[in-house]
């Protein structure tokens, strides 16, 4: 399996013992990476970090920076690794994701977006939620709207905030109405799923749309 981005972070493999399966003495930028938490003698567990005390806020900051990319380069990988197994186990992947307990719609998520941008086209200095604001738009937009955002270094919530104006701008150029007769318990399911993913009901509605019409890729 190969697990794709352009900001990577190594991933070391354990065996089921909890021994290492297997580790690439990574250099470079990836090799900082790894070697941060081995240098400040950090102790990681699956629910906790635990740091020396005595730690300088120099070194603090580096640490802080470099679980960020570990963390935003994950949702890449779990992308990649759930459109592998859509490629290449079409028949059995569904089972094979419910017996590892993950959140399925979560990963689906992240696979949307993973299929949106080739690895190349996959900006190092934006976050993957950066990607995932933009994942909906036309593919020259997108790549318009992160050149942008790169250039102006914009947070992903200015990113948002800009889409929205600049959707609110079409609107009142050539709008369109459509009225919808629902349940207010479907509605309200509604609501709870858009306030989930951080987006106004008619946000999340459009982006639901736009997943449906957007053919699946053999």
């Amino acid at each position: 399996m190969t697990l794709t981005t352009t900001q990577a972070a190594t991933l070391v493999v354990r065996a089921a013992d909890g021994e290492p399966g297997a580790d690439t003495s990574p250099t470079g930028r990836e090799g900082e990476r790894v070697n941060a938490l081995k240098r400040l003698r950090a102790a990681t567990q699956r629910t906790a970090l635990r740091l020396p005390s005595g730690l300088g806020m120099p070194d603090w900051v580096n640490l802080g920076r470099q679980l960020f990319v570990v963390a935003d380069s994950s949702a890449w990988w779990l992308g990649d690794w759930l459109i592998y197994g859509e490629s290449h186990f079409p028949d059995r992947y569904e089972l094979m994701l419910a017996e590892t307990n993950l959140d399925y719609q979560t990963l689906r998520n992240y696979a949307w977006v993973a299929r949106k941008y080739l690895p190349e086209q996959r900006r190092e200095r934006l976050s993957f939620q950066h990607h995932a604001e933009t994942a909906s738009l036309p593919e020259p937009e997108r790549g318009h709207w992160l050149e942008r955002a790169e250039a102006g270094r914009w947070s992903r919530n200015e990113l948002r905030r800009r889409l929205r104006e600049d959707r609110a701008a079409l609107r009142t150029r050539a709008d369109v109405l459509f009225t919808l007769n629902v349940l207010r318990e479907r509605q309200e399911r509604w609501q709870r799923a858009a306030q989930s993913a951080q987006l106004q009901l008619d946000e999340w509605i459009v982006q639901i749309l736009d997943r449906a019409a957007t053919p699946a890729v053999p």
